[in-house]
């Protein structure tokens, strides 16, 4: 047999793994954690405590924060990741507007498109009907009623 025993390429591809996976377990820790963040930067004790008052009148006037119920929209939008939320708000906007018209607003591959919708009609936000050789689509009817002014 010629060259070194294929076991030390298992050795050193689990070593490297074993490393790399330690690295992005102590960066990925230290980006999310809060209090890490906090305390690289200097905090003014005035800053500090006018921030806690505003929170705390904020918590005492829910009238004026914003109702998640006044715009599900909205919060269905937030709560999307880009890219279904770059596919969902031409719909809500221009109801029965076709893939092929979809495609070139959120300038997705046309398979992209029809996967995010495909997702996105599985989870019932929005529904299509076949026309020709596309398809129109239509947000569900839940968004559709609770959409404003209309």
């Amino acid at each position: 047999m010629h060259g070194p025993d294929p076991l030390w390429y298992v050795v050193g591809t689990l070593l490297v793994a074993g490393v790399i996976g330690g690295v992005y377990y102590v960066v990925r820790g230290e980006l999310t954690d809060p209090e890490v963040a906090d305390t690289t930067a200097p905090v003014d004790p005035a800053q500090t405590s006018a921030a806690t008052a505003t929170s705390m009148d904020d918590d005492a006037a829910p009238a004026t924060s914003i109702n998640p119920e006044s715009d599900p929209q909205a919060r269905v939008l937030d709560l999307l990741p880009d890219d279904e939320r770059r596919v969902l708000e031409p719909v809500l906007n221009s109801p029965g507007i076709t893939q092929i018209e979809l495609r070139d607003r959120s300038e997705f591959s046309k398979s992209k498109v029809s996967q995010t919708v495909s997702s996105l009609e599985e989870r019932g936000l929005l529904y299509r009907e076949r026309q020709g050789r596309t398809y129109r689509v239509y947000p569900s009817d839940d968004l559709r009623q609770q959409q404003p002014g209309k």
